[in-house]
Parts: structure tokens; sequence; C-alpha cells
């Protein structure tokens, strides 16, 4: 392929690292089992879209002025941490009182689910540095556009995160139906997913 090289790597490389549990692994494995697939599908595409972003960013070379800047650094990674524990906070503090996520999602609640995923990938600039340093590597040193090679091995490792995300949201969401039947097990469910958030929150805020 022009302008990237060892493409067959890359591939086997960005499904090996999708399968290591990371943050939105589990954004999506606690959204879907507390809330159902639904919810746990626009999880899964919110995140995808945001690693959209980061792959146009990287393109473009907005990734890399954030990441050489302490001070937007450390905004957009206290911005996102802060975004992590409002939800987190707000789910346990909902209570359920029937099948989560297992009936109709309106449009509005879909894309509400939807943009909470795409914040909360985009505004973790840990996500920023692992495109610039993981991205390059498979770039070919006499590729004449960067930014085609930047675009297409972003949109290549976005592809594979989002069938592992959307098969997570599904098997996560078929175990735990049982569970979401029971509204007192709904609840705990919905308090350990909003713990699970306030922790990623706090660890985001934590990373150096």
């Amino acid at each position: 392929m022009s302008g990237i090289q060892n493409f067959e790597a890359f591939v086997l490389a960005s499904i090996m690292l999708n399968l290591i549990p990371g943050p939105d692994t589990f954004y999506i494995l606690g959204r879907s089992m507390a809330q159902g697939k639904r919810t746990g599908i626009a999880s899964a595409l919110g995140i995808s879209a945001g690693a959209v972003c980061h792959t146009l960013m990287a393109a473009v070379g907005l990734s890399a002025l954030i990441t050489a800047s302490p001070v937007a650094f450390t905004a957009v990674k206290w911005a996102g941490a802060a975004y992590l524990v409002y939800m987190g906070i707000k789910m346990v503090l909902t209570r359920q009182s029937g099948l989560g996520g297992n009936g109709p999602l309106t449009d509005q609640s879909f894309g509400g689910v939807f943009r909470q995923g795409l914040i909360t990938n985009a505004l973790n600039p840990k996500v920023a540095l692992f495109f610039l340093a993981f991205l390059p590597q498979f770039i070919a040193p006499d590729s004449t556009s960067h930014f085609t090679s930047f675009l297409l091995l972003g949109l290549t490792f976005v592809v594979t995160s989002s069938v592992y995300g959307l098969c997570l949201a599904t098997a996560s969401a078929f175990i735990s139906k049982k569970l979401r039947e029971n509204p007192a097990y709904l609840n705990y469910l919905n308090k350990f997913t909003g713990t699970l958030l306030v922790g990623l929150g706090v660890r985001l805020a934590l990373d150096k």
C-alpha cells in the first residue's frame, strides 16, 4: 500500500492491542452490563467516533501540538477526567426500576450515549499520544503524503476497534441480561458501573 509499510503487521498489532483490556474496554463493558445492548453499542460507536477525531488530529498535526504543550495536555486530561467522574456519579445516584437497556431506546437517548462515548475518548490525551507513537512506525520513509498514510492507518485501527467494541457490547449485555431483569441487581450494576467510571476518571487525572 502506497506510503504504508508492513500493513499486515499493523492490522495484526491493532487486533492484539484491542484485545488488551483498557479504559475503553471497561467503559463499554460497564455500560453494556448495566444498561443493555443498545447502550453498549451506542457507547462503542461513540468511542470509535472519538478515535476518528484522534486520527484526524494526528493527521493534521493537532495532536502533536497538544502533547507538546504541558498546559494544553493537562487541560484536556482534566476535562476528560472530570467528565468521566460526572457520568459515574450520575449513574451511582440514579435508581432503576425495570429492565435496563432492553426497552426501546429513543434516538435522543441513543445519541446522548453516543456523544458520551465520543467525548470520553476524544478528551483522553493518552489516546492522542498512542496514535502519535504507534502509527508513524508503519509509515514509509518515502511516503509522499503523511496525511493520507495517517488517515488510512488510523481508520484501519478504528475499524478493528469498532468490531471488537460491538462484539464486547453484545456479549456482555447478553451475559448480564438475567441480572438486569431484577431491579435490585440492576441498581447494583448501575452503582458498580458508576464507581468504575469515577475510578477511570481519577486514574486519568493522576496519570502522568
